[in-house]
């Protein structure tokens, strides 16, 4: 029986919101109580948790958790386009252009030119992930108005915002009350709300709060290697040419945007503007405001 998605991402940010919640009160930490405030945290409840969370627990129903892992590592891809249209710090350069394009050319070796000639609820899981992406990228640039708040505040609300919005979704399409976890299932929910939400947003904001969207954004490289080892080791999945020749290329792609790595290479003269390099790593944005 597969897991309703919207019960197991309600478990995941309710806990993780009375995690919080218990931890604020016991170090007398205080919840702002500006109303435009909450709502900045319901949105980014919205973009962060509700979407991201229901389609990627969606999604991995129909797709291999490898090739999830490798798909949500396009999020940083999204945020060079985004961060390019929506701020003045972070522009698309040369270096960047060419790694958002090597990094579309990995998704479409990954999926396959001749599965988007059919459809079926593989592609639509391959969809699913990449909207969690899109999402993603579209909260790290949202979050950056969070800035000079505190990190448990911003987190805390945002979790409690995003249980709230999941209630009545769960209610209305799925019936959780008829469910009968086991130990294993409890603790798994635990687990990835205590450890993988709470703790890990906590260390998001304030990444964020340092080192901007892009930058925050490079964690999902580490994601797709743990992930298949993982699936490899533990779940037994397997990565045909296509997939592992697409990650390469995502990976690739990704090097080329963060730009830290080109800048150490010798100068290839005549072809290559180095001043463009200079100014497109990662490392050369800075939070104005």
């Amino acid at each position: 029986m597969k897991s309703p998605p919207l019960t197991l991402v309600l478990g995941r940010v309710g806990f993780a919101s009375i995690t919080l919640l218990i931890f604020g009160f016991l170090t007398g930490r205080r919840l702002p109580a500006s109303l435009p405030l909450w709502g900045a945290f319901l949105i980014m409840g919205f973009l962060n948790n509700l979407i991201p969370f229901s389609l990627i627990v969606w999604s991995q129903q129909h797709i291999q958790s490898s090739l999830a892992s490798i798909l949500n590592a396009t999020t940083p891809i999204f945020s060079v386009v985004l961060a390019h249209f929506l701020t003045n710090e972070e522009r698309l350069t040369v270096n960047r252009s060419a790694g958002v394009l090597l990094g579309w050319l990995g998704v479409a070796l990954l999926i396959g030119v001749e599965s988007l000639g059919g459809f079926d609820l593989q592609i639509v899981g391959y969809a699913a992930m990449l909207g969690a992406a899109l999402s993603y990228a579209c909260a790290a640039i949202y979050g950056r108005r969070f800035k000079g708040l505190s990190h448990i505040a911003v987190t805390t609300g945002m979790l409690c915002c995003s249980s709230v919005m999941m209630i009545p979704l769960v209610l209305i399409f799925e019936q959780p009350l008829a469910l009968h976890p086991g130990p294993t299932a409890w603790g798994a929910i635990l687990g990835l709300s205590v450890l993988s939400t709470s703790l890990a947003y906590i260390i998001y904001f304030r990444v964020l709060a340092t080192s901007g969207a892009t930058n925050l954004l490079l964690v999902t490289f580490l994601i797709p290697i743990s992930a298949i080892l993982l699936g490899v080791f533990i779940l037994g999945e397997r990565l045909g040419w296509n997939a592992l020749g697409g990650m390469l290329l995502i990976f690739t792609g990704l090097i080329a945007i963060d730009g830290r790595l080109l800048k150490r290479m010798p100068p290839l003269k005549g072809w290559l503007p180095q001043n463009r390099i200079r100014a497109g790593g990662f490392a050369a944005q800075k939070e104005k405001h």
